[in-house]
Parts: C-alpha cells; structure tokens; sequence
C-alpha cells in the first residue's frame, strides 16, 4: 500500500547561511508536478537553485529528480530517497537553496536536501491509496434509492449516480463476491453487477 499527503507542507532550514526551503504538494501526473516546480521558481527568482524529486503512479511508479546545478547525486536523488522512504506516490518535492557563501561539500549537500524534504514530511498528514474494482449497477427507479442507501450504511462506497431510463449505480469495492452477496440480499437477486475496471481512493486509515 501506497500513501501520499492530504496537502502542501513546508519546511525551512538554514545551514551555514545557506537557505533550504522545502515543498512537498501532490501531483498526479508529469505535468501536474512540473507545474508546481515552475511555480516555486516564479516564487523565488532569485534563489540559486530549486532542485526537485516527483513520483507518481501507483502500480507501476514513475520516478524523476533533478540537481538543477548542483553536484550530481547531491540534491534530487537524496530527495527522492525520501520520497521512497516514506512510501509515497503521487507527490513532487521542490527545494529551494540561498546560498549563503560557505560550501557544504557533497555529504553536506546530501544530507541537507534530503533532511529539508524529511522535515517537511514531518509536519504531512497522509493518505492512503487503496486498490478497489469499480462496479456499476442498473436498477429501476422504484430501487435505486433504497439500495443507495443500504449500500451507503454498509460503507460501500458509491462513487456516482446517474438517472436515465433506469438508475445506474457505479462503486468502488474491495472485495467483489462480497459486493454482489451483498447485492443479492438487497435485491432478492434480481440485479447483478458489471465490472467495469479498477481504482484508487485514498482514505485516511491504512
């Protein structure tokens, strides 16, 4: 299981008058994430470097990072590390450095990108992204609200409604055989259900 943050952290340190300022924010995608590297450029046009590290996806992750001018390995690597460290998808870690004057070496460097994206993660609240199998139901509208309901007391989770000749109902289930004993039972096993593919939703428990 796979985890990512409920939303934009922050974090500052200083080292030897040198200036780390970490965001980590989430990004679902390439784009998403670059825009938000874009963004902290705007944010700080004077600053020497905004180095970076995003990962997104969830069975198959894809992992990016940069230096953006600093020695190699020193700064989008350990910051991905991080990333990996912390089990997280779906998030972009931008850092910001001031140089202050005084060089940090490689070790120093290292340790500084990565503790500043860490100490950011310190104050994330997290969520949890759970693998579930979309399932949609056809049902007449004479039904359609009182198995809504049932299923939204038993903690199905209902993803959309949508009302035509007859009701279709999509939700999102961890376990299928589960799902339609439950459906017959409500529906005296006169409907059944389509699979339609997976999903994630994230809540805030494992």
């Amino acid at each position: 299981m796979v985890r990512t943050v409920a939303s934009a952290v922050r974090a500052e340190v200083e080292i030897k008058k040198s200036r780390f300022i970490a965001i980590v924010a989430r990004a679902a995608s390439e784009t998403e994430a670059r825009a938000v590297i874009a963004s902290r450029r705007s944010a700080e046009p004077a600053a020497r470097h905004h180095c970076s590290a995003f990962v997104y996806g969830d069975v198959h992750r894809v992992e990016r990072s940069s230096d953006d001018g600093e020695p190699g390995g020193t700064a989008g690597t350990p910051m991905l590390d991080v990333l990996r460290g912390h089990d997280l998808t779906n998030v972009v870690a931008v850092v910001t450095r001031y140089f202050g004057g005084t060089k940090l070496g490689t070790g120093g460097l290292t340790r500084a990108y990565g503790g500043a994206v860490a100490e950011a993660l310190g104050g994330a609240s997290f969520l949890y992204r759970h693998r579930r199998t979309l399932m949609r139901i056809e049902l007449p509208h004479t039904d359609a609200g009182r198995v809504e309901s049932e299923l939204r007391r038993r903690d199905v989770d209902v993803v959309s409604v949508e009302y035509g000749a007859s009701a279709l109902l999509t939700v999102a289930v961890a376990d299928t055989a589960e799902f339609d004993a439950t459906l017959a039972d409500l529906t005296a096993g006169t409907v059944t259900s389509e699979r339609l593919g997976e999903t994630y939703v994230e809540t805030s428990a494992p």
